[in-house]
């Protein structure tokens, strides 16, 4: 069968509720930071915004703050959770921990070179945006391909929300973001052999005001 005749899968790709080092723009990166109040309610917000939706598999991060917000999802769509560490975010090496504002000080040459997203720059001990990309497209593909037809949920972090963008707009890495990463959105893409399509972005109806946008990865 042709990669023309496989029916698309239909993704709903998840950043988890807010933590809160996300409020204190604290990089996050691969330590293992829960949600916090307002992230649960957000987390029960979306639960009730997918109940009725036909998800057949729910992938998430193996961090706590992308596993818990899935587990939410979970238990409203009747659908177990299946952990996935290429959904991680990205590893930020000995930046995490650290606010912007301590990278721009300690480090500040490392600090621009981030700014300006420099494709190969990597902190110490980190992946590279380019790392990052082939990470996060080959672990979503993979999975999107297990289900032609179907509609999946990929609960992940900022930083691979923003990967998954530009991947379904073909944006570059270095592409200023126009687009918000907000915690708990419910964002929709297509994926096929062909890769994948933007159908929309950052609803955040169910939040109401309290989304908060990516403010640490």
């Amino acid at each position: 069968m042709g990669a023309s005749s496989v029916e698309p899968t239909r993704i709903i790709a998840i950043r988890h509720g807010v933590t809160a080092w996300n409020v204190d723009s604290r990089i996050q990166g691969q330590l293992d930071i829960p949600l916090n109040d307002t992230g649960r309610q957000q987390a029960h917000r979306l639960a009730l915004a997918l109940a009725g939706q036909p998800i057949t598999a729910i992938y998430a991060s193996d961090l706590w703050r992308a596993y818990d917000t899935a587990l939410y999802v979970s238990r409203a769509v009747d659908v177990d959770v299946t952990t996935d560490e290429g959904l991680r975010e990205r590893s930020f090496g000995e930046f995490q921990g650290k606010t912007f504002a301590d990278i721009e000080a300690l480090h500040p040459e490392q600090a621009q070179r981030w700014r300006k997203r420099e494709p190969a720059f990597a902190p110490p001990g980190g992946e590279s945006l380019l790392q990052l990309r082939e990470r996060v497209v080959g672990t979503a593909g993979r999975l999107a391909a297990l289900h032609p037809g179907e509609l999946i949920a990929l609960v992940s972090h900022g930083g691979v929300m923003d990967v998954l963008y530009r991947a379904a707009t073909r944006l570059d890495l270095q592409a200023p973001r126009t687009w918000e990463l907000g915690n708990a959105a419910i964002n929709r893409l297509l994926w096929s052999p062909d890769g994948f399509s933007l159908v929309g972005w950052a609803d955040t109806a169910h939040l109401d005001d309290d989304v908060l946008d990516e403010a640490s990865a």
